[in-house]
């Protein structure tokens, strides 16, 4: 075996200058969009953020020819140590791994007391404006430090001001450590990349929408992309290079594997500081054009796209006068009873067509959508409902739904119930009532009816006309007047 040469001087020469010569980070989330905020996090109190990155760094390296040592501090306490890869960008053919190593049991009180158990110790109390160092070997950490004294008196401290060891035990470090055994066949420095795995990062989506109605029957939202980048891994990042991959990439189950490290990112993709958008396999990337710094246990807002002014948008109002959805089973519902419950709400959708021709034509990745208007009384933006926005490509329309209306309220009840279960057919009848109670304005609503008793059915009567959504259901459009009532009736028959 070659012997190993750890060039201890050397490095210490020459890395302060070569260290940092550059980070890049690739961050996915696995979170559920919306379901992460800002006091979420601070609550946690721990490194638990659904996400995770694909850290690469470049950094020169004095190598000698033959066996070396290299040791890189201050990494993620996170780091999936099976994603681990280093290479040479010098000489990769005539440079290669032996053996590397992740040090993650980092010298802490509890690890240092545990270590020297049967070991002799010195514990410092305070007494009055002095200190007592008391000298024994130590037998246990639990409620106190127990001590035996050289006389074979045993003591417990319960309470202490200091513990002084005589050394740092081996096998502990200070902070969490990458460590490889490097066979070199060209002396120098080395030009060198790794790359590993981390958890503790991720990074969401937020839309703020400021919504306006410059025209009676239509409306207008500008909107405002940031995205929040949060590192809990337990190393910080300074001047890194961030890409963000917004897309459900599939991990496999139970822990994580090495994703494949996405291509460098070209001085010639960077056109401008934000982020560079464009499509990667299935998946979007988002490349910022700029170098950020991300403090551990931090967050960071980053303007996602400029603002996009004057988007069109359609307030819909909707009326579900069912009390829940209902799906089929496995025969049609026959009791008369089933499914009539009434809800009084009616709902505010906002849907927005993301194409060029309307303001927007840009993939939005998931997140959350809050929606402002201006109080026209001092020009302050007040808040009126939020919803998640799954990802949404260009040329799909966005619905957000905002909350319910207030001065719009209706009702639904069953009128009638006929079956001839010889005949295999029932027959029920539904009126639903929408009211609206505003006195200058009048509401454009969707009654929207769900046809759950079975799959088999038509409508045989009916007051207003309707659209058939999908196989279950339809849609009645209606206007109606200031302080006014819209009255739907229908007749639905099912068989089987």
């Amino acid at each position: 075996m070659l012997p190993l040469r750890p060039l201890a001087a050397a490095l210490a020469a020459v890395l302060p200058a070569l260290a940092q010569a550059g980070e890049a980070l690739t961050i996915y989330s696995s979170a559920a969009p919306g379901t992460l905020d800002a006091r979420t996090l601070a609550a946690a109190g721990g490194p638990v953020v659904p996400g995770y990155a694909v850290v690469r760094e470049d950094r020169s390296f004095p190598l000698a020819a033959g066996r070396n040592m290299l040791r890189v501090d201050d990494v993620p306490a996170l780091i999936d140590p099976t994603t681990v890869a280093f290479t040479s960008l010098t000489d990769p053919a005539g440079t290669r791994v032996v053996e590397q190593g992740f040090e993650f049991d980092l010298a802490g009180s509890a690890q240092l007391l545990s270590r020297y158990l049967g070991r002799e110790i010195v514990v410092e109390q305070a007494r009055g404006t002095g200190v007592e160092a008391i000298t024994g070997t130590l037998l246990g950490t639990q409620g106190g430090l127990t001590l035996r004294a050289a006389d074979g008196s045993v003591r417990i401290v319960e309470r202490y001001s200091g513990v002084k060891l005589p050394e740092l035990p081996g096998g502990l470090v200070a902070k969490p450590a990458l460590a490889w055994h490097i066979d070199a066949r060209h002396a120098g420095v080395h030009r060198t990349r790794f790359s590993y795995q981390t958890g503790g990062m991720t990074w969401w989506a937020d839309y703020n929408l400021a919504y306006s109605e410059p025209r009676p029957g239509g409306c207008r939202v500008d909107l405002n992309a940031w995205v929040t980048i949060v590192n809990q891994s337990g190393a910080s990042f300074s001047d890194a290079r961030v890409k963000l991959v917004a897309g459900d990439v599939h991990r496999a189950a139970p822990r994580g594997h090495a994703v494949p490290e996405a291509p460098r990112m070209l001085a010639a993709e960077v056109k401008r500081e934000g982020f560079h958008e464009k499509a990667f396999f299935e998946y979007h990337l988002y490349a910022l054009g700029r170098t950020t710094s991300l403090a551990q246990n931090s967050t960071r807002q980053i303007e996602l796209f400029p603002a996009a002014t004057g988007v069109g948008c359609e307030k819909k109002l909707v009326y579900q006068g069912q009390a829940a959805s209902w799906a089929y089973g496995g025969a049609p519902f026959i009791d008369r009873n089933y499914g009539v419950q009434s809800n009084r709400k009616v709902d505010i959708y906002l849907r927005l067509e993301n194409s060029q021709s309307n303001g927007l034509g840009v993939p939005l990745p998931a997140g959350r959508a809050r929606v402002s208007r201006v109080d026209e009384a001092d020009g302050a933006l007040e808040f009126i409902g939020e919803d998640i926005l799954d990802h949404t490509p260009r040329g799909e329309t966005a619905q957000l739904r905002l909350g319910s209306a207030f001065d719009v309220v209706g009702d639904r009840k069953q009128l009638d119930f006929r079956m001839d279960a010889a005949a295999h057919w029932m027959e029920e009848d539904i009126e639903v009532r929408v009211r609206n109670r505003k006195e200058h304005e009048a509401v454009a609503v969707v009654v929207r009816e769900n046809l759950y008793r079975w799959s088999q059915w038509s409508i045989v009567k009916r007051s207003h006309a309707f659209t058939k959504e999908d196989s279950r259901t339809i849609d009645f459009p209606v206007r109606i007047a200031p302080d006014g009532e819209a009255v739907v009736r229908y007749t639905v028959r099912y068989t089987w």
